[in-house]
């Protein structure tokens, strides 16, 4: 079973108070497929780079079952760069630089052989792009996620909600699920997403852990508390990545099952901020993976005796 990702693959400069980056390789695309792989193969992803995108990293995504064909390189031009300061509390930061370079212009073009994905991740990019690639399926997947951020409500609201009203799930963290609903309470914040179209919603808190929403119904998974967070860039993403990859696995999209998702995405994302980049990614092992799950079940299970 195989998942589509759509997204940017990146560089970033990072500075947190634990340390800092030159020029990594970062990017959504870059963090979903990194965590998905691990559960699903082949991840379809589409992209663009530039000539300046290391070849090494592009072999190493194939030899993990990432398959590039959609990926675009445009030798001539500089890959998207980002560069971000953290504060202190690691929740929030100061961007520093954005050059879109190669996404300036991006026109996605889905292979042929991906355009009967059951499973589509939609990586934050422009909502123009994200619904050209929907446009360009050939059949409707079983499932289409997506990111989003607040610089998209507030520049292209119009297109974000047609997007909105043809994927069945949302992943964004709390302050963009109050903006994009008008609602303080998270409940009624997701509560007015369903009405946009998405029939699930999960709405991520950081550190505070995740939230899912389906019909009446709601679930919250905590974050693992660590005892070092060196970079949460890429959180996000990796979070996605897990949660997506491990439903394409499963190919069951039941609540139960979702609420097993939002584990999976919660402890692959508690995985990438103990390193810099996806440098953790790349090290994990299915058995790291699985004892990290079971430190999250450990953490949400108790016993109690109600007093008769």
């Amino acid at each position: 079973m195989a998942l589509l990702v759509v997204g940017s693959m990146a560089f970033d400069s990072i500075e947190t108070p634990f340390g800092k980056t030159d020029r990594i390789v970062g990017g959504a695309a870059t963090y979903i497929a990194w965590a998905a792989s691990s559960f699903v193969q082949p991840v379809q992803q589409i992209s663009v780079v530039g000539g300046d995108f290391p070849q090494q990293e592009l072999e190493e995504l194939a030899a993990r079952g990432v398959d590039l064909s959609g990926v675009q390189i445009k030798k001539n031009q500089k890959s998207f760069y980002w560069a971000g300061r953290y504060h202190l509390d690691m929740n929030s930061r100061d961007t520093l630089v954005t050059e879109l370079n190669v996404l300036a212009d991006f026109q996605p073009v889905v292979p042929a052989g991906f355009r009967r994905a059951e499973y589509v991740m939609l990586g934050n990019l422009s909502p123009d792009v994200q619904l050209s690639v929907i446009q360009q399926l050939e059949q409707r997947p079983r499932l289409i996620a997506m990111d989003t951020m607040n610089f998209w409500m507030d520049t292209q609201m119009d297109v974000l909600k047609k997007v909105l009203n043809k994927v069945d799930a949302l992943l964004i963290n709390d302050a963009e699920a109050r903006q994009l609903s008008g609602e303080y309470s998270l409940v009624k914040a997701a509560r007015t997403i369903h009405r946009m179209g998405p029939r699930y919603v999960v709405i991520k808190k950081g550190e505070h852990g995740a939230l899912l929403f389906y019909k009446n119904h709601a679930f919250f998974a905590p974050a693992l508390p660590l005892e070092e967070v060196f970079d949460p860039t890429g959180a996000g993403d990796t979070f996605a990545g897990g949660f997506m990859g491990y439903i394409a696995h499963s190919g069951d999209l039941s609540f139960e099952n979702l609420k097993t998702a939002v584990v999976v995405g919660s402890a692959m994302a508690s995985f990438c901020v103990e390193k810099f980049g996806v440098q953790r990614l790349k090290e994990i092992s299915s058995d790291d993976i699985e004892l990290r799950i079971r430190q999250f079940v450990d953490l949400m299970h108790f016993d109690i005796d109600l007093v008769q």
